[in-house]
């Protein structure tokens, strides 16, 4: 992935790769729910080759409608928060997960642009992952063109993803491509 992250810094090493090898380390499987990254987290995950291994599959619920009836997010907390809401994007990630049959569910939620959307800002994006040890959500406050919105909070949500992973602080993280790993 040649984009750039939060920071507009090109991550060191491959984040969908550093999360693929750990879950596989693992023996755990991942499911995807994406919003406004449309595909593209999906996309970054199959690159990795052996991912079949660990990837049970995604849901790309764009339309508000279908986080509920897909992704089983409540329908009363989408008619009071919106899409684009820190509790949505748990809901999609755990949502995900179940339905997917997944250890693990990674999810996307918020506003690429070019305008607002229900008085949210331009670049502001929820990144949430829900596993066997509960659940974490991320606030991004994004710059920049649609692109790089979206783009970076892939970045973002698969570094999440392996923060979360058992054995964070091992060589994973620090050595995101797995250079030092065998």
């Amino acid at each position: 992935m040649g984009d750039t992250d939060a920071r507009h810094q090109r991550p060191a090493g491959s984040p969908a790769a550093s999360a693929v090898h750990r879950l596989h380390e693992c023996g755990q499987t991942l499911a995807t729910v994406e919003s406004l990254t449309g595909g593209l987290l999906a996309a970054a995950i199959v690159e990795i080759a052996g991912v079949s291994a660990i990837y049970r599959g995604g849901l790309v619920v764009y339309a508000t409608e279908l986080k509920a009836v897909l992704a089983a997010v409540p329908e009363d907390l989408l008619a009071a928060r919106g899409p684009v809401d820190p509790d949505v994007a748990v809901a999609l990630a755990e949502g995900g997960r179940r339905r997917c049959g997944a250890d693990w569910g990674l999810a996307t939620t918020g506003v690429a642009g070019p305008e607002p959307q229900d008085d949210k800002p331009v670049g502001l994006v929820y990144v949430a992952v829900a596993g066997p040890t509960g659940s974490d959500v991320r606030r991004l406050d994004l710059d920049g063109g649609r692109d790089h919105i979206r783009s970076a909070a892939v970045i973002e949500a698969l570094r999440l993803l392996a923060e979360r992973i058992p054995g964070a602080d091992d060589a994973g993280v620090a050595d995101p491509a797995g250079v030092g790993r065998r």
